[in-house]
């Protein structure tokens, strides 16, 4: 059963503070139409520019996820991003009226409080999984990050981390299914190192920490004079080390609280894919920018195979709708002219056809029989015949009937085809058909390589008809 794309039921805000900036900021959830997937508004800004998370508008990694559109900037996205896909939830507008979303507890935990008090509604299109091909790789050798997403029916996640710290050691935390995330992951709260957290008050950062939502690692000796000035620095009687080498803040939530942070953030950063993902991802020593440069790789895999998305591989050798003696029953076409030798499939909007070019062919006496290739013009012959199958499908008696090619457009021819190869072609309706006239998008394929496509006008006529004109 195909699984429905979902939408909040009733907006929400929540408010709280940037933890760069600060600043008091309210967002507000809003339910959004099919197809729509994630996008914040810029509510304070004059217009209201509009930002939709995609890794193409990944403008800093630097503290957290910033994405930039429209002359508009959204920071620290990953957390509320983390909860909406955890939750499963596919289309969302996000008012907000700051340039930072509130930090809350360091955690996606409050955001998914408030999205599960008024739950989702399922929406008629059926949701747009990206099914990982195959294992994509990344890695950066001076980070020592690797990453990998292999095929998976269904949503897996590994991340491992280890910072080189007496304190954390190697960490590892998993999922192995999205509906873990809301228990397991959620509430793990963001972390970072005493020296870097020095560093950041030095250049007047973390405006809105108050040390209630983060973690804070203590890396190095810390003598009681610095615990005291920490202690000032966030409005704090005293501050201690605890036996966990973390600062006594806060408690840790799981043993392995940073680990699966880590994890979070990066089921949030890979939301700038744009669409739900099904695979098993796994990752060494993560972190935003090799997040959003997987994002990438991942979202250049989805382009490249944009122009297939009117056919998938098919198996050369599956069992046939129809052989040549039934295809001859439908077609008028005769050898040597008959270019299709089996109909693999066929329903009411397409067909796929087959062509094995073989070198006991009589056009290749003829055509560079010292260097064979199968002519440009003959392989649109073979899509034109294949689309003649569909065309003649939608009559009675096809016997009776011709298709006259009107018109063909934008046809290309991408690789050479030889003898030896298979073509597998296969036509789609642009339109249905009206009075007559089909129009068809045609691909051939020889592997998973397309080899030509072309646009066609068919014309359906009565055999009498054609005679007598």
């Amino acid at each position: 059963m195909n699984v429905k794309q979902r939408t909040i039921k009733s907006e929400i805000s929540i408010s709280g503070v940037g933890l760069h900036t600060g600043k008091p900021v309210t967002i507000t959830l809003k339910p959004a139409p099919e197809q729509h997937w994630y996008r914040f508004r810029r509510i304070d800004l004059e217009k209201q520019p509009t930002i939709l998370v995609d890794a193409d508008n990944v403008s800093d990694t630097s503290r957290g996820t910033t994405i930039s559109q429209n002359g508009a900037s959204v920071s620290t996205i990953e957390h509320l991003m983390a909860a909406l896909v955890g939750l499963q939830i596919d289309n969302v507008l996000i008012d907000i009226d700051g340039p930072e979303v509130p930090i809350m507890d360091g955690s996606s935990a409050p955001f998914v409080k408030a999205i599960e008090q008024i739950g989702y509604v399922d929406q008629l299109a059926d949701r747009d999984y990206y099914e990982i091909p195959h294992n994509i790789h990344h890695t950066e050798s001076d980070r020592k990050v690797e990453m990998v997403a292999m095929p998976l029916d269904g949503y897996r996640f590994t991340c491992m981390i280890d910072f080189n710290s007496p304190v954390l050691g190697s960490q590892h935390a998993s999922i192995s299914n999205i509906d873990e995330f809301s228990k397991d992951i959620a509430s793990s709260r963001t972390f970072c190192f005493l020296h870097e957290l020095e560093m950041l008050l030095k250049n007047n950062l973390i405006k809105g920490g108050d040390l209630n939502n983060a973690i804070v690692v203590v890396d190095k000796e810390v003598s009681k004079d610095e615990l005291r000035h920490l202690a000032k620095l966030f409005n704090r009687d005293d501050i201690d080390v605890a036996k966990e080498g973390i600062l006594d803040n806060i408690e840790l939530r799981h043993q392995n609280e940073p680990a699966r942070h880590k994890l979070l953030d990066m089921i949030g950063d890979l939301a700038l894919v744009g669409r739900p993902i099904k695979g098993h991802i796994m990752a060494a020593r993560p972190g935003h920018a090799a997040n959003v440069a997987f994002a990438k790789k991942i979202k250049a895999q989805i382009k490249k195979e944009k122009g297939r998305k009117y056919i998938k591989v098919y198996d050369p050798n599956m069992p046939p709708l129809y052989d040549t003696v039934q295809i001859m029953k439908i077609l008028p076409h005769r050898q040597p002219f008959l270019m299709i030798d089996k109909i693999l499939e066929l329903t009411k909007t397409h067909v796929v056809g087959l062509k094995n070019v073989t070198m006991n062919e009589d056009l290749f006496m003829g055509h560079f029989p010292g260097a064979p290739v199968f002519p440009g013009v003959l392989q649109i012959e073979a899509m034109a015949q294949t689309g003649g199958i569909l065309v003649l499908s939608t009559v009675p008696d096809p016997e009776n009937y011709l298709t006259l090619f009107l018109k063909i457009e934008n046809a290309r021819f991408k690789a050479q085809v030889n003898p030896g190869d298979t073509i597998i072609f296969r036509c789609d309706l642009l339109e249905p058909i009206r009075r007559g006239i089909a129009q068809m998008k045609g691909v051939g394929m020889v592997g998973e390589k397309i080899v030509v496509e072309a646009e066609l006008m068919a014309q359906i006529v009565k055999v009498k008809e054609s005679q007598a004109s």
